[in-house]
């Protein structure tokens, strides 16, 4: 059984920081692919971050400058260092593994960005 947890949500002014932390557990063999993903109310999941093991980044045009994943393929933690957060970066972030034994997504951290 594999189980990842995220922490570090919470509510902040605009402007503001938050750091996500992903921690995997369980019969993990090989972590291939992690990734944060988010969902506003009324919209569609959509990716934010990836990083691949060896490192290889991408992020979705609008945290772009401003997030950056990062992983600790040691721990079998991820994390994701979000700055100069807008209100529009209000939403349920989760995270996701690849690998093997399959595919696992996190049970999700409320961000909310608000004054």
């Amino acid at each position: 059984q594999v189980q990842l947890v995220e922490s570090g949500g919470g509510l902040v002014q605009p402007g503001g920081s938050l750091r996500l932390s992903c921690a995997a557990s369980g019969s993990i063999f090989s972590i291939y692919w992690m990734g944060w993903y988010r969902q506003a109310p009324g919209k569609q999941r959509e990716l934010a971050a990836s990083i691949s093991r060896g490192g290889s980044t991408n992020y979705a045009d609008s945290v772009k400058g401003r997030f950056t994943i990062s992983r600790d393929n040691a721990k079998n933690t991820l994390y994701l260092q979000m700055n100069s957060l807008k209100p529009e970066d209000t939403a349920v972030y989760y995270c996701k593994m690849e690998g093997v034994p399959g595919d696992y997504w996190g049970q999700g951290t409320q961000v909310t960005v608000s004054s």
